[in-house]
């Protein structure tokens, strides 16, 4: 068939190196415009416009596929192509409705969720940050509302108790490109079984604030290990920002210690407000670099006793 791949980050990278190694045609790749970056603001391309580069595909960078010059053009070029089908992973941005009708078999998105449960921009974060077990992909028809077209074909994948939102962003990335290539297969054999989605099952997944990653640790240990799961947390020690990429609860209780608090020194153990223990294991002091809990400490010698306070962001 011919594709069209619509997608910008990293997420969607395997997506397209598997269509572009697969036996369709790639006829154009869709990606958001390069973004400056970095102290002299160098203009850097986008993964998905990398990836493209690698297997020598045409790249268009609309700044809008809805409004104005590029949205007319950006339809010029999608009617030129005449694809069979659109393909859209993590695009970040709304495909208006002359584009889904486009295409003879539609426009398929690869989402990071089992829908109809969180749909929206952050599945990711939010399964972690809600303490799921269980996640995966879908794929799914799209349509005008929001995640709202009906799912193609679902694939699973459990959630570990100490994986992080890039640990399971990774992984999920991996098994989009498995369920792509497998949609992509149903179609052409006619073997496609479109289910409706249960709007009363759903829920949002918004995008992610800065001041979600502030910690705070009047909750339950199992709500601050899954927000540095989730998000990275955020927390002052000393006076200085610190912040924490990976925790483990250890399953110990104080309950005479106070909210914050280190209850020991030697392996960064900190009391939440359920009296539980929580303790990080990757951790990276303002100025300086990430690393290990124990590496940190070689060079910082904490005092259990010690309040860590939530930042103010």
């Amino acid at each position: 068939m011919k594709t069209v791949f619509m997608g910008t980050p990293d997420f969607a990278v395997p997506c397209l190196k598997a269509l572009a190694e697969s036996g369709h045609e790639v006829a154009g790749v869709f990606t958001q415009p390069d973004k400056p970056k970095g102290r002299g603001y160098k203009m850097i391309p986008t993964p998905v416009k990398t990836a493209a580069a690698e297997y020598e595909l045409s790249v268009y960078q609309p700044r809008s596929l809805r409004k104005g010059d590029d949205g007319a053009e950006a339809m010029r070029i999608l009617r030129e192509i005449a694809p069979d089908i659109i393909i859209v992973t993590a695009y970040g941005q709304i495909l208006p409705k002359e584009v889904l009708e486009l295409p003879k078999y539609g426009c398929i998105n690869i989402h990071a969720s089992l829908l109809p449960k969180y749909r929206g921009a952050a599945p990711i974060n939010w399964v972690i940050l809600n303490g799921e077990k269980e996640t995966g992909v879908t794929s799914m028809q799209m349509s005008e509302g929001l995640d709202t077209g009906d799912m193609l074909i679902k694939r699973s994948a459990p959630i570990g108790e100490n994986e992080t939102y890039q640990e399971l962003y990774s992984r999920l990335s991996e098994i989009g490109a498995e369920v792509l290539l497998e949609t992509l297969d149903a179609v052409e054999n006619g073997l496609l079984s479109p289910q409706k989605q249960d709007d009363s099952l759903s829920c949002y997944s918004p995008m992610i604030t800065k001041e979600m990653s502030a910690l705070d640790f009047s909750k339950t240990a199992s709500e601050v290990h899954n927000t540095i799961r989730g998000v990275t947390g955020f927390a002052m020690l000393d006076g200085k920002r610190l912040k924490i990429f990976s925790s483990t609860l250890t399953g110990k209780s104080a309950y005479d210690a106070e909210n914050g608090e280190i209850t020991d020194a030697s392996f960064f153990d900190v009391k939440c407000g359920d009296g539980k223990i929580i303790r990080f294991l990757e951790v990276q002091p303002e100025g300086k670099k990430r690393m290990k809990t124990q590496d940190f400490l070689r060079g910082n010698k904490l005092t259990s006793g010690t309040i860590l306070n939530q930042e103010v962001l």
